[in-house]
């Protein structure tokens, strides 16, 4: 149970693994007004980055569950560098269908919605961990602007055009869930060049260090082509953001 390797490779330096920067993150939790012992639940956890910063800034506790065993031991490893390894703990498995064992403060999932087959079914799944009147985060791709044929859909790592959402759509949907929208925090362009072209970088020092490796060709094609594809298609029509929700 893991996440391909070529996955590890592209985003091996990123802590973040959106299109979010550091202080986008830190202004999310500015925004939640978070009060220390705050109790989380983040699946899909990636690298520990939100739980980690956000225990070090706001005091907060919690558990972290991802799949992939070298980003779980990446996020144990910053709970450690920043001090806050006895406030959040990060455990390797599959997040679908994972459940606290005790209702947490704040439930997240964030820019992983496939644990729960999309947008309704990962609500359903944070909600079931959730106290009453808690807050859930949702991070979630939508359209900064309508795909105008399939190659600009696929492009942008869709299968379909209904695969994703304009913003407005987005937040209507939150609300026919029975969900407030009480604070968001959006991707700009800038964040997605920093995220995308991280991944550039990641997969060109790799293929230097690893030239015969068997994933070698197929990295090198994609290194080729992906920065052209993504400044035609991705950065112009893909937005992202997360997304803090209340139960109404």
């Amino acid at each position: 149970m893991d996440l391909p390797r070529s996955f590890t490779i592209r985003e091996s330096s990123h802590r973040i693994h959106n299109p979010f920067t550091s202080d986008k993150l830190a202004a999310l939790g500015q925004a939640l007004d978070l009060a220390p012992g705050t109790r989380a639940l983040d699946l899909a956890s990636g690298s520990g980055e939100m739980l980690c910063t956000w225990a070090r800034d706001h005091r907060i506790t919690g558990t972290g569950v991802d799949i992939s065993t070298e980003f779980t031991a990446r996020a144990r490893a910053r709970a450690a560098e920043l001090g806050v390894a006895e406030q959040v703990t990060f455990v390797h498995g599959d997040a679908c269908g994972h459940v606290a064992d005790e209702p947490v403060d704040l439930a997240a999932c964030i820019g992983a919605t496939w644990i729960g087959d999309g947008v309704a079914g990962t609500v359903a799944l944070l909600q079931r961990s959730l106290r009453p009147g808690g807050t859930m985060l949702i991070g979630e791709p939508y359209w900064r602007h309508e795909p105008p044929d399939q190659e600009t859909v696929e492009a942008c790592h869709a299968a379909a055009r209904d695969d994703f959402r304009p913003l407005p759509e987005l937040i209507e949907q939150f609300g026919a869930l029975g969900y407030d929208v009480v604070e968001m925090v959006l991707a700009d362009q800038d964040s997605w060049d920093r995220y995308r072209a991280a991944q550039w970088l990641n997969i060109r020092r790799w293929l230097d260090r690893n030239p015969d490796d068997e994933l070698a060709a197929e990295l090198r094609a994609e290194l080729s082509a992906d920065p052209a594809r993504y400044a035609k298609y991705e950065r112009e029509h893909l937005g992202w953001g997360v997304f803090a929700l209340m139960s109404r």
